[in-house]
């Protein structure tokens, strides 16, 4: 049954890695929570249940345009799908609406503000809803509930809807949300499904910031001709970075949630179906957007933890080709980046976990181990050193920094294993302050232990120690020290870091070579089909067709309805409102 619909619905042969294992156990009403790789395929593993089940499928996504481009691409697949929400005016929601209670859709897409009112609720509770998809779920665990308290009361549904499996679904999520997720959502242990987190065809580099626009069209330009994506933290500097590579005759576009949605779709159309366009957005952009041969990511500025940067940087290299990842970072983005959380409406416990996952993520920068093995151990992945990140390629700066090592697992220890960074730097440093004298920790034996170092050089170290695995931090940040910090401790294991005044300008590298369609000619014209098709549809052109199936219809040459079906996505609907226009574009190109 499962396998019917990916293939008559989506157009699919066969299940991706996961795929098949969580979409069984939803038949069999069970809830799961699934944490698979950005393009690992999360969403058919809740919409072909959705189709198997019968009944009503509601799903929460967090991004109204997410959901709508969510639908488009479900309703060209044939699926009859809705989404009722605030950019939709009145009647078209009374419609949906309409269509949900008369038993016609098969998956409602809600934001969480929208479902979690008592009126939506009641109404929902009186159909027959089979299954509940919470999809980019890490949400639950990292907005504090005072900023969008609805990802809180998501907890009601296992008891709301108590017949209805519930599948969380994220890209993104450590150890510590995984079980934030499962507790606050499902209140007992489920099952989970973990993929392998590792992407190995990204190089992953890190820069200290000197001269940011200069660093950025160095390494833009050296990747001429390719998709890109470039990060800006604000809409400001997005939309100055944009204007500066423009200039500088990069054909680039600006994307972010101020501007006017038709100016947004356009950029998101020009950035799927032409060439070399580099995407210059904030995080508003990305989630869900389906183009294999992006190229790069580049990160102008710092992102808030390591499973947003893990999000961020898997939109690249989604063919398999090489690509990277690059990111540059200063003192002032850790400070913006601290008074972003110090400012949230958030209880103390939730400030203490982003400072600490931040942290974390300044530590990855300034590590001078293997990039890849400290992302995948920190998903709790076991790696060893890749080859193919910057420190890896280059050798970073190392020192051995065993002796500075042991101090300050001395003081973690005589200080009782439960205090964060800061305090244990001050204990270091030999700060009198009135937090240390009053718990007696300026009569410790490592009080003034490291009085030698700038706190910045230790507070370096710490981090370093944190993501090489010696030292972890609790759920409130208190650092405790691990079995390899106690092998450190007896020197039966080695610590070497990267000493902070020698952080090097990451090498980002030499550009892969993409791989070429056999007929760029024909590939070209599918583009502009797709994108004329899109425009009068008044859809993101990937929701048409991916270009993975664009290339595999340039690679078939299919001449009849026949082979036109075998093509990568091409479901029945598709065949039926596509397939004789596609076949008509690729004869006519001869």
């Amino acid at each position: 049954m499962l396998r019917r619909v990916l293939k008559d619905v989506f157009g699919f042969a066969d299940f991706r890695p996961g795929q098949e294992a969580a979409m069984t156990a939803l038949l069999a009403g069970r809830s799961m929570l699934a944490v698979m790789p950005t393009g690992a395929g999360k969403s058919l593993c809740y919409q072909v249940p959705a189709l198997a089940l019968g009944g009503l499928t509601i799903v929460v996504s967090p991004l109204v345009a997410l959901m709508q481009d969510q639908v488009a691409a479900l309703r060209l697949a044939g699926v009859a799908a809705d989404t009722i929400n605030s950019s939709i005016d009145r009647d078209e929601n009374i419609a949906a609406w309409r269509r949900v209670t008369n038993g016609e859709t098969r998956l409602l897409y809600l934001a969480p503000e929208r479902l979690m009112t008592g009126r939506m609720l009641d109404a929902l509770t009186r159909l027959d809803v089979r299954l509940v998809a919470v999809d980019e779920a890490h949400c639950i665990s990292q907005w504090g509930p005072a900023f969008r308290p609805e990802y809180e009361a998501l907890s009601r549904l296992r008891d709301l809807f108590p017949n209805a499996p519930i599948i969380a679904l994220t890209a993104t999520a450590d150890e510590a949300t995984r079980s934030d997720i499962v507790a606050r959502l499902f209140g007992r242990p489920v099952e989970t499904l973990v993929l392998g987190f590792d992407r190995p065809n990204i190089r992953f580099s890190v820069a200290a910031r000197s001269d940011g626009k200069g660093q950025l069209l160095d390494f833009v330009q050296r990747h001429a001709g390719r998709s890109g994506i470039v990060y800006c933290l604000s809409r400001k500097k997005t939309e100055e970075t944009a204007s500066f590579l423009v200039q500088n005759k990069v054909r680039a576009l600006a994307y972010h949630a101020g501007m006017d949605k038709s100016a947004r779709d356009a950029n998101q159309n020009s950035f799927m179906t032409e060439a070399g366009v580099v995407m210059v957005a904030t995080i508003a952009f990305g989630m869900g957007i389906d183009k294999p041969d992006v190229a790069y990511v580049f990160h102008t500025d710092l992102p808030g933890s390591l499973e947003a940067y893990y999000q961020e940087i898997g939109r690249a290299g989604r063919d398999g080709a090489p690509a990277e990842a690059h990111m540059l970072f200063g003192a002032g983005d850790i400070r913006m980046r601290r008074m972003f959380i110090d400012g949230e409406d958030a209880s103390d416990e939730h400030k203490k976990r982003s400072h600490a996952r931040l942290s974390t993520l300044i530590g990855y920068c300034e590590t001078a181990q293997c990039r890849r093995e400290i992302l995948l151990n920190y998903f709790g992945e076991a790696a060893t050193p890749c080859g193919n990140c910057d420190n890896c390629l280059d050798m970073a700066p190392r020192a051995d920094g065993a002796a500075e090592a042991r101090l300050i697992l001395l003081a973690v220890s005589q200080s009782g294993a439960r205090f964060g960074a800061a305090h244990i730097v001050e204990i270091l440093r030999g700060a009198r302050t009135q937090k240390l004298q009053e718990r007696g920790h300026d009569s410790l034996p490592s009080f003034g232990s490291g009085a030698s170092r700038k706190k910045e050089e230790w507070q370096s170290l710490v981090r370093q120690l944190v993501v090489g695995g010696f030292l972890a931090p609790d759920e409130y940040g208190g650092l405790g020290i691990t079995d390899l910090g106690y092998a450190l401790s007896r020197g039966e294991a080695v610590f070497t870091y990267r000493p902070l005044e020698t952080r090097a300008k990451a090498r980002s590298g030499t550009p892969a070579d993409l791989p070429q369609a056999s007929d760029p000619g024909l590939l070209a014209a599918l583009k502009d089909l797709r994108l004329k098709l899109a425009r009068e549809r008044q859809v993101p052109a990937y929701v048409i067709f991916s270009d993975r199936s664009l290339l595999d219809m340039a690679a078939r040459r299919p001449r009849d309805l026949d082979g036109f079906a075998a093509v990568h996505g091409v479901g029945a609907a598709k065949l039926r409102d596509f397939g004789a226009i596609f076949l008509s574009a690729i004869v006519a190109h001869g």
